[in-house]
């Protein structure tokens, strides 16, 4: 699907205009409460109040009017794996059990291409119906599965960060590469899809149990090849995982340094989870540029433990952190219900997450973390077109709770709290209305 040459939404429109983290969250939204949002060839070409904006329309173009909705920037997932969603909520598991239990048989199946195409077709359409624009997807270690994935993602117009499993031991025969096998499909698919309309590629090795260090150092060399290329692993998810990775390379200082040393810890390097990370990695993290995603219903449904968000925060030395739905270990694709799961583990570390923050995390947040806050992530000219319409009154729970609400901030909260996917009323990608919850139905 291409971008709409031209179209326009109006609303009740939120975004930021600085950091959450940095000033008061109250602060840093920017919101218009009768705003005209103008797309034109993938971008939004005018962004203000109606009466001002209405102006700058093209002859023909009738803005679509959502009434008693918030437009949002879309949301954005910073790790999540596709192939999993045919085993989320399964059932009573810890991080590597649950690998060996319910994941790498599930992605097996992926050396069936028609799984693939199916499969991504089907995730593609519940993070649209999420209101998630953007996200940075791990497929399986089998090359076809990545370009169905890439596939179905440039039909929709999508931005989309994706890339093959890397695992060349402690895994499944069916599901291993080799560090050669792994770097020269790594590589033609780099070459296929990175940069190709708005598709992003990523070296994706599973984490340090499942590549030997020869592998690292080869992942470390197809990022030397590009800067503009990501990178994707996970960190320290669980304490048994971290027990392991000290046993298999106990001449590393610390988990991160297995990565560092190969050369994965830079710019557009993102790791999933990070929990059980110390001061020094973070430290490390904030030096290099590099990334944390915050997995929040994940740590919680496999008893991982609780991030320390605003450790990772703190201003001393800040570590860009997005939001991640991670499914299947994830409970949703939701970045609705990811942000309530947020708000919980802050309270459990005796911190208080701000509306505005968690909608921060979400978006513009997010997007800083990938080094993409040049293209998405907030409203205005310029940036890409990708936005989702939230209805704060999508159940009557969350009408009722709205109609109380004294403040945005408030109706922000409520639907942080009791938000889902009902209350994404309409997805817009690339200037395109991809998800349409009275077109394409809903409960």
């Amino acid at each position: 699907m291409s971008p709409a040459s031209c179209a326009a939404i109006r609303g009740r429109a939120i975004t930021f205009r600085a950091n959450p983290f940095e000033v008061p969250p109250s602060d840093s939204l920017l919101v218009e409460d009768d705003a005209l949002i103008v797309m034109k060839d993938g971008r939004i070409s005018a962004f203000g109040a109606y009466d001002v904006v209405k102006a700058a329309l093209p002859e023909g173009v009738t803005p679509v009017h959502y009434k008693d909705c918030l437009i949002s920037a879309g949301f954005i997932d910073t790790h999540v794996h596709y192939p999993q969603l045919p085993v989320i909520a399964a059932w009573g598991e810890q991080l590597l059990e649950w690998l060996e239990t319910y994941v790498f048989p599930a992605e097996a199946a992926f050396a069936d291409e028609a799984v693939a195409r199916d499969m991504a077709k089907h995730f593609l359409a519940e993070l649209m119906r999420c209101g998630t624009t953007t996200a940075a997807v791990y497929c399986t270690s089998h090359p076809q599965s990545v370009e169905a994935f890439f596939a179905e993602a440039e039909r929709l117009g999508a931005r989309m960060i994706a890339g093959k499993v890397l695992m060349d031991r402690n895994a499944p025969d069916a599901l291993r590469d080799t560090v050669q096998r792994g770097y020269d499909e790594s590589s033609a698919l780099i070459d296929r899809w990175h940069g190709k309309g708005r598709q992003l590629y990523a070296v994706t090795p599973r984490f340090a149990i499942t590549s030997t260090p020869e592998q690292l150092e080869a992942a470390g060399d197809l990022l030397r090849r590009d800067a503009s290329i990501f990178m994707q692993t996970h960190l320290a998810e669980n304490l048994t995982e971290v027990d392991a990775v000290r046993r298999l390379f106990p001449d590393r200082r610390s988990y991160l340094d297995v990565y560092d040393h190969a050369g994965l810890v830079r710019p557009r390097s993102v790791f999933g989870h990070a929990i059980h990370v110390e001061e020094a990695e973070l430290c490390r993290c904030h030096e290099t540029g590099a990334a944390l995603s915050h997995c929040p219903s994940s740590n919680l449904f496999l008893g991982s433990g609780a991030f320390r968000l605003f450790d990772a925060l703190d201003s001393k030395r800040p570590v860009r952190v997005g939001l991640g739905s991670d499914v299947g270990a994830g409970t949703s694709l939701s970045q609705l219900r990811t942000m309530g799961e947020a708000y919980k583990v802050a309270q459990m570390t005796g911190r208080r997450l701000h509306a505005a923050q968690a909608l921060w995390l979400a978006t513009a947040g997010a997007a800083r973390s990938l080094e993409l806050d040049d293209r998405i992530g907030v409203i205005a000219p310029g940036m890409e077109a990708d936005l989702c319409v939230l209805d704060p009154h999508a159940t009557p729970l969350l009408q009722y709770r709205a109609s109380h609400c004294e403040s945005l901030e408030d109706l922000l909260f409520a639907l942080t709290i009791l938000g889902d996917d009902r209350c994404i009323r309409a997805t817009w990608v690339g200037g395109a209305c991809v998800h349409n919850l009275e077109r394409d139905g809903g409960q």
